[in-house]
């Protein structure tokens, strides 16, 4: 996977941007304001992703490429390394994961925002 790749898959889902608001190393994609996903631009080695905390278990258990989230609360986030045993399919699979468990944590009101871009 090439973080060209993933960046347009993250961009072509509703309401998300993009940012560097933690320097120009580190590419965050948002939705609606929230978080869902973060990568290094210059070292696209891994990408942080939001999890259900008993599927982060499950995918930890499963793949030696899922850590617990660098940097993040190690319960909600996981870090995928990329190219290594976790497939690109999964690896978008978890993507949409993540942005599905931050849309449905939106207020109703931004839900409703979302819904109608």
């Amino acid at each position: 996977m090439y973080i060209e790749d993933f960046r347009e898959y993250c961009l072509k889902k509703k309401g998300v941007v993009e940012e560097t608001p933690f320097g120009p190393d580190t590419l965050v994609f948002k939705v609606m304001g929230k978080m869902f996903a973060l990568t290094g631009i210059d070292h696209f080695e891994f990408i942080n992703l939001k999890c259900d905390p008993e599927r982060s278990f499950e995918l930890r258990e499963q793949f030696n490429a899922v850590k617990p989230g660098y940097h993040m609360n190690k319960k909600l986030w996981n870090s995928v390394y990329v190219n290594d045993d976790v497939p690109d399919k999964i690896i978008y699979e978890l993507t949409d994961h993540s942005y599905s468990l931050v849309v449905n944590s939106l207020t109703k009101k931004l839900q409703a925002e979302l819904q109608g871009l």
